[in-house]
């Protein structure tokens, strides 16, 4: 392999359809940024109470009650995982940045937005890691009453 691979350029092509904010180019007044704080908040909590599609819901004991707590979470509803998938990705990506495993130079822009996509990329393919666990384990119910439809 030559010495000038980095893997911060395999992120490159995809770059172009991960979702990204821009920064304001003017100063942004503290009402406004209350707003869309308490629009967020609000969307947050409605998705919290929005069950999820097919599934029997259940009255049992939930043997993830304090991680629930600790990550934002809601059983059963389209908060399933919180923000563990993003939390985890950060986490992963900053230990693998840290130990120079990845090379990575945050004084570089290109750097800095490469290393942002890939901490998005991983913590969407986490996501997807974590629902599929979850449906394969029978968190939601045996995987034969619940479908092909419903487990996917």
């Amino acid at each position: 392999m030559s010495g000038n691979f980095r893997f911060l350029n395999l992120i490159k092509p995809v770059m172009c359809i991960l979702p990204e904010v821009e920064a304001p180019d003017r100063k942004i007044p503290f009402k406004e940024k209350i707003l869309w704080t308490s629009i967020s908040l609000f969307v947050f909590l409605v998705c919290c109470q929005i069950p999820l599609y097919g599934i029997a819901t259940s009255k049992s004991a939930d043997p993830f009650y304090w991680m629930r707590v600790i990550l934002a979470s809601n059983r059963g509803t389209l908060m399933e995982l919180g923000i563990s998938p993003i939390i985890t990705s950060g986490m992963v990506m900053q230990l693998l940045a840290g130990s120079r495993i990845i090379d990575v130079d945050q004084t570089l822009k290109e750097d800095r937005a490469l290393f942002g996509g890939a901490q998005k990329l991983f913590g969407m393919l986490i996501t997807m890691g974590e629902a599929v666990a979850y449906v394969m384990s029978g968190m939601y119910g045996d995987l034969r009453e619940l479908g092909a439809g419903c487990s996917l």
